[in-house]
């Protein structure tokens, strides 16, 4: 059994899980559900990042203490996450007392491996809180952030500590030419190598008088007590919830796949493999910056007024639904739009009458002319088809094209579906080769629905386990290699509510 470890980006405590959010993590969960799918041990850590001006800020405009924000608003992302069905195990929170040493612990082995990639300087810039970032020049427009259009920059000067990133430009470039699948997809790689084939600059990482913060181990010489720019305080709890620096986090780092969104893909494949190289730790195996979700072409953001409420969304259809959804409509590799419309399209086309209404007949056959047990007939037509949309799942698994691994199991579902035969199957049932007909038919439709049940389960767990279930199975969900030779004869079906009620019989 192989050990993966994923991390979805810790999300800032400042405001409500939103749709933007609910995406990475269904996509991350997708991922982390298929692993196990495919017998691996999984680790998959999720959290809150808690410190910096921003949480600062939205604490005092609500008169409330920080910690008190940021307890409130954990709260609430891990309900969310909840009821989405997400399966991360680990949750880390940059206000833990473990993650606070693991951060000192990080910092102090940099300064005393490479002190010389650590220097003082007076500094001072457009700073945009939305961000935790000062800005360069080509990321302002008419005097405010590109990615904050709705808030105002801050002129910003004072003595920082500032991190020797220029220095680690060679290195990152070569890590890149020799491990082509570190950073992905293509595109992301190329705005990278763009970057640091254009020269990085070295960025400040304390915050002259900054409470709310984890303190930097240095002051400044001027003896101003700094605190730990938010970033290099977020970015190590990839690290630090493996139990770093005691205990045996070694074997669960280098973490297999960090998934974060395309905004911060440069803070994830550059600034954080240059703290890793400079603390001599090993680097993570892969960074996939997935694209954003819009809504009419804007992308969600709390700021400027644009998204949707999450719990109306999940209203509509149910979580399952909507998990399905966002795998299908939005590409995991590029941008997609959010639209009621596509939602109730594909709810209606693909689940209500599609796999829901599939299932719904095969179960109601197999119970009138076979008394609900599973005929162990041969179905060999359909193995290649099984075999087919297996290969297909896993190759498009390991690529981490979601939307095209939740594709793979529609073929089988639809080809069965196809396969029934033209006379109808009351009068198949009464004559004898008619019935051994019948009877091959709905196994191949059950053995069908069971892999489709294990390979969709990733997206819609709750559903596909209840569908599993009523196909008769005596076992859980199996393993992916256990699917190809997956007998069903002799199971015995059950009835149930509908798995997917038709859009004008749910409630919205």
């Amino acid at each position: 059994m192989s050990r993966f470890y994923i991390t979805a980006a810790i999300d800032y405590a400042n405001g409500d899980p939103h749709l933007g959010h609910a995406f990475e993590k269904i996509g991350a969960d997708v991922i982390a559900r298929s692993r196990r799918l495919m017998g691996d041990e999984v680790r998959f850590c999720m959290g809150m990042d808690e410190h910096g001006q921003k949480v600062a800020q939205a604490a005092a405009a609500e008169g409330v203490d920080p910690q008190a924000l940021v307890d409130r608003l954990s709260g609430r992302f891990r309900a969310m996450w909840e009821r989405l069905g997400i399966s991360n195990e680990r949750w880390v929170r940059t206000t833990d007392a473990h993650h606070r040493r693991g951060v000192g612990a990080l910092v102090e082995r940099c300064l005393q491996r490479n002190p010389g990639d650590f220097y003082e300087k007076a500094y001072e810039g457009y700073y945009c809180v939305g961000c935790e970032l000062f800005k360069r020049d080509h990321e302002i427009v008419d005097g405010r952030c590109i990615l904050h259009p709705t808030r105002e920059l801050q002129w910003t000067e004072e003595r920082n500590w500032f991190f020797r990133l220029s220095a680690y430009g060679e290195f990152l470039r070569r890590h890149l030419d020799l491990h082509p699948g570190f950073l992905q997809p293509e595109s992301r790689r190329n705005e990278i190598l763009a970057l640091i084939d254009g020269g990085l600059e070295d960025i400040s990482v304390t915050r002259a008088r900054l409470s709310w913060a984890i303190p930097f181990p240095r002051p400044t010489s001027d003896g101003v007590e700094q605190g730990t720019w938010v970033w290099f305080d977020a970015l190590p709890n990839y690290l630090t919830d493996t139990g770093y620096p005691e205990g045996d986090w070694e074997a669960w780092w280098p973490a297999q796949l960090h998934v974060v969104g395309k905004d911060i893909t440069r803070l994830h494949a550059v600034i954080w493999p240059a703290m890793l190289q400079c603390a001599g730790l090993p680097l993570p195996e892969r960074v996939w910056g997935h694209g954003f979700v819009t809504l009419g072409g804007e992308r969600f953001s709390k700021s400027a007024g644009v998204g949707l409420d999450l719990g109306e969304v999940i209203d509509r259809f149910g979580p399952d639904p909507f998990r399905y959804f966002l795998m299908r409509e939005v590409p995991w590799d590029a941008d997609g739009n959010f639209s009621w419309e596509r939602f109730a399209e594909r709810y209606t086309s693909e689940l209500a009458n599609g796999l829901g209404n599939l299932a719904s007949r095969t179960i109601s056959m197999v119970e009138k002319y076979c008394g609900g047990l599973v005929p162990d007939a041969a179905h060999p037509e359909i193995e290649a088809r099984i075999a087919e949309a297996l290969a297909e799942y896993r190759r498009s698994m390991d690529a981490l094209l979601l939307h095209e691994g939740a594709a793979a199991p529609l073929g089988p579902g639809s080809a069965a579906e196809a396969g029934v035969p033209a006379v109808g199957p009351g009068k198949l049932a009464t004559e004898p080769e008619g019935s051994a007909d019948l009877h091959a038919s709905l196994a191949a439709r059950v053995r069908e629905l069971a892999v489709a049940s294990a390979l969709l389960s990733p997206l819609l767990p709750a559903k596909l386990e209840e569908l599993w279930s009523r196909l008769g199975s005596a076992r859980p969900l199996p393993c992916f290699h256990e699917l190809e030779g997956l007998a069903v004869g002799g199971w015995q079906v059950g009835t149930g509510e509908v798995l997917f009620p038709r859009p004008e019989l749910v409630a919205g």
